[in-house]
């Protein structure tokens, strides 16, 4: 058993293997404090059993030891280390360990072990996928540990809740525990401890796309690690510094980065990290030019042990740079069969999916270079499937010059056949008129050679009608093209940009507010409200962003739409009950435009809205009804109503009316005092 294994599990743990997930100590820590605390005969037991068998087998034997073991403080310890190693072999062996030892420390009344058991407890549900149930024992074990003063763990849970949050995507929340664990460590002079939380922020930084500040916190992270020799623990910081001095256009720094940690990979024989910086050292050497070496260095990142699987599923990536390398080289087979060697991986990790889209690009440009266009379009629309977000401009407008490539040499194919069958056509009766019509004169033939010329400029003139609509064709398709980039452009920045933007400013405020001890409630409830406006700000600008990215809007789209939203309102709702129905059986064929289905989805929004601030209501239902081409969807609630002929129509209804008005719908308010009130749209 050694440090390996630990960092092996950690890794396991979490999602992302750069990130630090506080767990207990290793084994190693737990049979050295036995060795303090066991009789001699004990600890006689303890030795043969390291020394006789392999890690896999002396758990069930240290199991055995801990439960001899008298020291109850001594015994409990050991079964939170003993759980915290079952939860990466034997899952149902661990919670049963945990759950003994629980028990033991209430019994024994040892407020520490049982608030480090609760701790390892919120680990297991997360291994297992239970995360709701793991951020209840992350808090729970975080407030034992307050009241029982236990600073050690306190930390622990803070930055566990930290990672929780993080891999639930609530960036915000998670750089709030982050901070806290960092202050929490200095606050006790742990500066060796400090590294965690400071690499983690780092890495949240990195995925806001801020990553001078990301940078700053990785290399604070780096001089502790260094200044306490965590050799393994630098490599991973190395790893991290290379990936945003890269992201930053610092290429060549990230290169020297890289290869200073690639040596210390191989100097502590870690295959895991060293792996990793190969593959960013051969995307550094891609983005500056250097096509062969990077090349070569992406192959050796491949060249593995006979065996060896670790992060087996990062090797997709890999092997699509490599490809795309090929293809860059005119070798669209040897592409080829990198791209099927990237895609027996998917085959055998079906949850990577997703992460398979620059795969089937590839693939679908090695296709078009080898002219077999049906599986290159096949290839594409996978791709397209893929994609959960906006293409980057540089591949959209790479499968559009593509795709319009095909289309016109399909075209001009085409034309050049059916110029072919003309000819043969006219030669054909020319030779057959002269058999026939050859003994009737020179009149006759006078005249029959006039009606072939006026028939000859009749075919010509509607070849050249076809060719005038092929023309408006491609120029239609070249125009939409580009209104398409022009809006995932828009759309691209609006959410890398101002997105980014307006989640600094929550970070920002949210720093403020911890990091500086405000005692002023007036200013405290002024940032909440800034802070609650630039969150409903974000949800807006993803609203606009769902709506750019779509040419047009399916009626299911819509549908899935408005649920979402009616979910979140249900949560921040107390005492509501909403409803969301409809007999919208058949609606693949029904599409709406990107303006028409926003504007439908801000009306019912405002409708919801209105009635949770105004009504009163306990229930609130949204109805959609389609019939043949016309949809009507329906806003009720059983509040307290209103008069509509006294009381005032305010912004929220005028603007109803007027999104209603600007798709060409109709916009109908009833209300009864003491009833409820609806607010009907058709379109």
């Amino acid at each position: 058993m050694n440090k390996l294994y630990i960092r092996h599990a950690i890794n396991q743990f979490t999602k992302r293997a750069s990130a630090n997930f506080v767990a207990p100590k290793g084994l190693i820590n737990l049979m050295l404090f036995l060795c303090l605390k066991m009789k001699k005969g004990q600890l006689y037991i303890l030795l043969c059993l390291i020394s006789s068998i392999s890690y896999s087998q002396n758990l069930d034997s240290l199991l055995t030891v801990a439960r001899q073991t008298q020291n109850d403080s001594a015994k409990i310890r050991m079964f939170n280390k003993i759980a915290f190693s079952y939860i990466f072999n034997d899952t149902h062996k661990a919670i049963e360990v945990i759950k003994e030892g629980k028990q033991l420390a209430e019994k024994a009344e040892f407020n520490f072990g049982l608030t480090e058991l609760t701790n390892t407890h919120g680990i297991y549900m997360d291994i297992i996928g239970k995360s709701d149930s793991a951020g209840y024992y992350f808090e729970k074990a975080l407030k034992m540990s307050r009241i029982h003063n236990i600073q050690i763990i306190e930390s622990m849970c803070v930055n566990n809740l930290g990672m929780f949050n993080w891999n639930r995507g609530n960036y915000n929340q998670a750089l709030e525990y982050f901070f806290q664990a960092l202050k929490m460590n200095e606050t006790i002079d742990d500066e060796k401890s400090t590294s965690i939380p400071l690499n983690n922020i780092g890495l949240i930084y990195q995925e806001m796309n801020l990553n001078e500040k990301a940078l700053n916190y990785h290399q604070r992270a780096l001089e502790v690690r260094e200044k306490y020799n965590l050799e393994n623990d630098q490599i991973a910081s190395l790893n991290n510094i290379g990936i945003n001095l890269k992201d930053l256009g610092r290429v060549d720094e990230a290169i020297a980065t890289y290869k200073k940690g690639i040596s210390l990979a191989k100097q502590k024989d870690n295959s895991i990290d060293y792996y990793k910086l190969l593959d960013n050292l051969a995307n550094a050497y891609n983005e500056n030019g250097a096509l062969d070496l990077a090349l070569k260095t992406y192959l050796k990142a491949l060249d593995r042990p006979e065996g060896y699987e670790a992060n087996e599923k990062d090797q997709i990536a890999t092997l699509a740079n490599i490809a795309a390398l090929y293809n860059e080289k005119s070798n669209p087979k040897l592409a080829m069969v990198y791209a099927a060697k990237g895609f027996d991986l998917v085959e055998k990790y079906p949850e990577a999916e997703l992460i398979s889209a620059d795969l089937h690009l590839t693939t679908a440009e090695s296709y078009y270079m080898l002219n077999d266009y049906v599986k290159a379009r096949q290839h594409r629309q996978h791709y397209i499937t893929l994609k959960d977000s906006v293409f980057s401009e540089k591949n959209a407008k790479a499968l559009a010059d593509l795709e319009i490539k095909y289309e016109t040499e399909k075209k001009e194919r085409e034309i050049l056949i059916q110029r072919a069958e003309i000819a043969e056509q006219s030669l054909t009766i020319q030779e057959r008129n002269y058999q026939v019509y050859g003994l009737l004169g020179l009149a006759v033939i006078l005249g029959f050679i006039g009606f072939l010329f006026y028939n000859q400029q009749k075919l010509k003139n509607k070849q050249l009608q076809k060719e005038n609509e092929l023309k408006n064709a491609l120029i239609k398709i070249e125009t939409q093209n580009r209104l398409q980039e022009q809006r995932l452009r828009i759309s691209r920045d609006l959410h890398d940009n101002i997105g980014a933007q307006l989640t600094f400013i929550i970070s920002s405020i949210d720093n403020l507010k911890y990091g500086f001890e405000i005692k002023d409630e007036q200013l405290t409830n002024k940032l909440d409200a800034i802070s609650q406006f630039t969150s409903s700000t974000i949800y807006e600008l993803r609203d606009t962003i769902w709506a750019m990215n779509k040419a047009e809007i399916s009626l299911e789209d819509l549908q899935s739409r408005i649920s979402n939203f009616i979910e979140k309102a249900d949560t921040v709702s107390n005492g509501v009950t909403f409803q969301f129905s409809s007999n919208t059986l058949d609606i693949g064929g029904f599409k709406l435009s990107s303006v028409e289905g926003m504007n439908i989805y801000r009306i019912i929004q405002e409708s919801i809205n209105n009635a949770l601030k105004y009504s009163e209501a306990k229930h609130i239902t949204v109805d959609f009804d389609l019939d043949q081409n016309h949809l009507q969807t329906t806003v009720t609630d059983d509040g307290i109503g209103f008069d509509i002929k006294t009381t005032p129509k305010g912004n929220g209804i005028n603007n109803m009316t007027k999104r209603a008005r600007d798709i060409g719908g109709e916009l109908k308010l009833e209300s009864i005092i003491g009833t409820g009130t609806k607010v009907i749209l058709k379109v």
